[in-house]
């Protein structure tokens, strides 16, 4: 890393030095933490705890034991959110708490949705999946990439508020062009146009310094075993106060019509120690610092975005302000243009040297996503480099 932008002993601890708190493979080079994380060997251990709790007593545990201890990880979750526990509830993931937010959603017969055209492919196959039933209608607004600022993609999008949908889903990370958007503002135009507003925080939660407080929206949910260190199979939907009556999970079950919290804390008999596990995963990022892993992830993913489009001769997806713990670069022309061309490089990259990495076919071209997370050093890039240098 550049050691002018922080200092050699500034993440010491970190890289190879934590390689063995996580038990991916060794001779891998993984830079693809974005998609399902990695979870620390100490938190899976305390998963196993709670697995084994529920098994020597299943009827104890399910009947006592279960649903205090769904409140209790809320509940330990919900400041490091910036929102009170009544309105966040446990779920598996982003996917299952939007499918939950657009089942409830009471709109007329041809409202419509405003996506983005970098929307989550879950999350656009729910809505149209769902507009179909109820005869909405669905609409993109096509954001700038690379983009250059966050006022580029604001003004491209309140462009979009007219005429104004009745609701507007928004990524607080992008997915395929990891940009962090400015998110709080693109919720305030879209409240000030009359839209409903669900935010797609899939990546935020550990990645970004992030109080749900500051952004008005009536729904947020995110996952908790991207960047948060959660056994997979974590995550939350937050509501706000006026949204929760009358939401129900996606699994009606024994507490139905009792509230917003009991039916979404208990769904029916499942393994739900991924996210009972929450102390045990908050205990080790506060181990290594919240805000030192973000910085360190920061950074390294920078460093790495910059030596890679330096080598490459290349661009990055963005600058550095849009930039949260992964990063897009352009590859060197001449190694395809398609998703079919995409996976074949992909594929290469996993099967003859080991390095991971996502390969997305975008403006006529291809893009590599990069992650850091603290397992990573600058050394995982260069690998990619070689790797790329050599099939170019």
């Amino acid at each position: 890393m550049d050691t002018s932008l922080h200092p050699n002993d500034a993440f010491a601890g970190f890289g190879k030095l934590v390689r063995s708190d996580f038990v991916l493979e060794r001779d891998y080079a993984h830079l693809n933490h974005g998609s399902y994380g990695a979870t620390p060997v100490s938190v899976l251990a305390a998963q196993r705890v709670w697995q084994d709790r529920l098994e020597l007593e299943p009827s104890r545990f399910m009947r006592r034991e279960y649903k205090p201890a769904m409140r209790a990880a809320a509940e330990a979750l919900a400041p490091r959110l910036g929102v009170e526990a009544d309105g966040v509830v446990l779920v598996e993931n982003v996917t299952q708490a939007v499918n939950a937010v657009l089942r409830e959603l009471d709109l007329s017969a041809g409202s419509e949705i405003l996506l983005t055209d970098q929307t989550y492919g879950a999350v656009r196959n729910t809505a149209r999946h769902i507009s179909k039933r109820n005869g909405w209608t669905l609409r993109d607004v096509a954001l700038p990439f690379p983009a250059l600022s966050a006022d580029e993609i604001l003004t491209t999008f309140k462009a979009a508020l007219t005429p104004a949908p009745a609701l507007v889903i928004i990524d607080h990370v992008t997915s395929p062009t990891a940009l962090v958007m400015p998110v709080a503002e693109m919720a305030a135009a879209a409240r000030e146009a009359g839209a409903l507003v669900l935010v797609d925080g899939a990546h935020a939660p550990g990645m970004l310094d992030l109080d749900i407080s500051k952004i008005p929206c009536d729904w947020y949910t995110g996952n908790c075993h991207k960047w948060m260190f959660a056994p997979k199979g974590c995550g939350f939907l937050w509501s706000s106060e006026s949204r929760r009556d009358g939401m129900h999970p996606l699994a009606i079950s024994h507490w139905y019509e009792e509230g917003y919290i009991a039916e979404f804390d208990y769904v029916g008999t499942r393994d739900a120690s991924s996210m009972l596990c929450m102390s045990s995963v908050l205990s080790f990022m506060d181990a290594h610092g919240p805000e030192r892993i973000r910085a360190h992830n920061h950074a390294l993913v920078n460093d790495a975005a910059d030596m890679l489009a330096k080598a490459w001769k290349t661009e990055r997806g963005a600058e550095q302000a849009l930039t949260g713990s992964i990063a897009m670069v352009r590859l060197p022309d001449g190694l395809g243009a398609t998703l079919e061309e995409a996976d074949t490089l992909r594929n290469r990259l996993v099967d003859e040297f080991r390095v991971q990495i996502p390969i997305n076919a975008l403006t006529g071209t291809l893009w590599c996503r990069l992650s850091a997370q603290i397992y990573n050093d600058i050394g995982d890039y260069e690998r990619l480099e070689s790797a790329v240098a050599e099939i170019s």
